[in-house]
């Protein structure tokens, strides 16, 4: 640093030879936030449960909507009518056949992920079987079917003997049944007939479109193209249909018969999957082995 010396031999600063000061100097510090963070809800440290993703975690899920045992097929027989014994009412029921149905495999958790009875119905002759599932129905000696079907079932309890016929009996009247099948097809069908649609009007300048579908979407508004699942003429029918809560008006045994209040989707002769309702209690019928589990479920 510069200085004049005096003569008293004393240094003195000269001022405009000393360092610019700065007057307003501020601390340097980094940014901090003034509001508590907002809770994650994918966070795992906030009180929130564990998500489960395997395999056990979704058979605990559906254990509820699973049934306690296995179902049944039948043979969509036709279509009668019954009276009522107290008001002597007239309903209509359709009459579905057992026809040899047989316990052909199971399916375990251990092996497969799940528990199911793999149930087979009818007869088939051996030429027109093919030859792994020759070996399958050998295996399990039992005589080819027509018709295998998986009944999923809710543990190892359901799991009936292979083998094991499977009656009319193990229905019960009063019961209410879910009856699954494939609709009656169609074919290719119209707008008015597949999907309800109205139709346009009968005159005032419509010319042979009378039963047309009309428009199938906007232009410059919905990016000139046609929205995925757009309801338009197609072929309809031939899909599984769910008929849920169908009771049971009759049982016979001897010929293999249930009688079924009201109708069911299917033509005459179609495959029908029985199983027990999933939104009514579960029954408490002779053949269910599963009595434990018969207070597992509330009463609906």
């Amino acid at each position: 640093m510069a200085s004049i010396a005096c003569q008293d031999s004393s240094p003195v600063l000269l001022p405009f030879l000393l360092p610019r000061l700065s007057l307003y100097h501020a601390s340097k510090r980094g940014i901090k936030s003034i509001s508590t963070p907002r809770p994650n809800r994918f966070n795992q440290g906030q009180n929130l449960p564990i998500l489960q993703s395997s395999n056990a975690a979704a058979l605990e899920r559906k254990k509820y909507t699973t049934p306690l045992r296995t179902g049944a097929l039948g043979i969509k027989k036709g279509m009668t009518a019954m009276y009522e014994p107290e008001t002597g009412n007239r309903f209509a029921c359709t009459v579905v056949q057992l026809d040899r149905v047989q316990v052909v495999a199971h399916k375990t958790r251990q092996r497969n992920g799940y528990f199911a009875v793999q149930v087979g119905s009818g007869w088939k002759h051996p030429s027109n079987v093919t030859r792994p599932l020759l070996g399958h129905f050998a295996e399990n000696k039992v005589s080819p079917k027509r018709h295998l079907v998986e009944f999923k079932v809710q543990d190892e309890s359901g799991l009936l003997g292979i083998g094991e016929t499977i009656g009319a009996s193990w229905f019960q009247e009063g019961q209410y049944v879910d009856a699954r099948a494939n609709s009656r097809g169609m074919g290719f069908a119209g707008g008015m007939k597949r999907h309800g649609f109205h139709g346009q009007p009968a005159s005032h300048g419509v010319s042979k479109t009378h039963r047309a579908m009309g428009s199938a979407g906007q232009s410059q508004g919905g990016g000139s193209r046609v929205y995925p699942g757009k309801r338009m003429p197609g072929r309809m029918g031939g899909e599984q249909v769910t008929t849920q809560n169908v009771k049971v008006v009759k049982v016979d045994d001897e010929k293999g018969l249930l009688v079924l209040h009201g109708s069911i989707a299917g033509p005459d002769g179609c495959l029908v999957k029985l199983s027990d309702a999933i939104k009514k209690p579960w029954p408490n019928s002779p053949g269910n082995p599963l009595e434990t589990h018969l207070t597992a479920r509330p009463s609906a």
